[in-house]
């Protein structure tokens, strides 16, 4: 919301089809500005709004975590984003 956020660029992303193991899920854009990784699991829709500040620096993040399995990383380049308004 610009109210809240500033003018900008925004992603809208859903995720699903979690690891059958994964007990805790973070996500979020490094670098970010401010927010950083949030910790979701137990968001019920699964799905968040990013703000895009460097599309060229910035990645997508998605890190589940498993007891006794660690966590996986998942990076996302941002770079090949077409921004339009």
């Amino acid at each position: 919301m610009v109210t809240d956020w500033g003018e900008g660029y925004f992603l809208a992303l859903k995720w699903s089809n979690l690891d059958t193991h994964t007990r805790k899920l973070w996500v979020g854009l490094t670098p970010s500005e401010g927010s950083g990784l949030i910790e979701c699991y137990s968001d019920p829709d699964r799905n968040g709004v990013f703000k895009i500040t460097n599309k060229d620096k910035q990645m997508f993040n998605l890190i589940q975590g498993a007891d006794g399995y660690g966590n996986t990383r998942q990076q996302f380049d941002l770079s090949g984003l077409v921004l339009s308004e």
